[in-house]
């Protein structure tokens, strides 16, 4: 057998049991999810799972880090050193919530116990950080505050607009997010 066959189906494995978990996710905490429902669920065996993952909160680990890392790709792909930028790195945002919005809506209900709110933000702190340090928006001392703010507040702005449908476009919901930070409640 080829190793593209293996990674194939390794590949189809993994897909499936992430797809299960999710599904599962979506009507339970992850502490009430046991293997053997997602490898029914599935339709794999729990042999082969374990050889894949340790548990449930290990697969579902791994769909948090996936989502970062392939968020990160995807803002990596253009260059936000200008001021100007941030409504055009908000849009590209929202466009990777809006082309997951299956996983990332279910790993962002408040209902459901995960990580991955904490990793977003982290996500996000980092990034902003970086960015504001090149245009030196803030001294470092208030920079903390000011980012713990307006991430805390723009992913909970995100959630509702998930929630709701997704009844603004990216575009849109950008400029309502960048205006709340640029010109706070002021300029509504």
């Amino acid at each position: 057998m080829t190793n593209s066959k293996l990674d194939r189906r390794k590949k189809y494995t993994r897909m499936v049991l992430k797809d299960s978990l999710i599904k599962l996710l979506k009507e339970k905490q992850i502490s009430a999810i046991t293997v053997k429902e997602i490898c029914e669920l599935a339709d794999i065996n729990r042999s082969t799972f374990y050889a894949h993952f340790l548990d449930q909160y290990d697969l579902l680990e791994k769909i948090e880090e996936e989502i970062i890392e392939d968020m990160g790709g995807y803002l990596n792909q253009n260059n936000y050193e200008k001021e100007e930028d941030d409504l055009q790195l908000l849009e590209r945002i929202l466009e990777y919530f809006v082309s997951n919005h299956d996983v990332c809506q279910t790993l962002l209900n408040e209902k459901i116990d995960t990580s991955f709110e904490k990793k977003v933000m982290a996500f996000a702190h980092q990034s902003f950080m970086q960015k504001w340090k090149t245009i030196n928006r803030f001294e470092n001392d208030l920079s903390k505050y000011v980012s713990t703010f307006t991430i805390s507040g723009s992913i909970h702005v995100i959630k509702v607009w998930s929630n709701n449908g997704m009844d603004k476009t990216p575009k849109e919901m950008a400029e309502i997010i960048n205006n709340l930070i640029k010109n706070g409640l002021s300029g509504v």
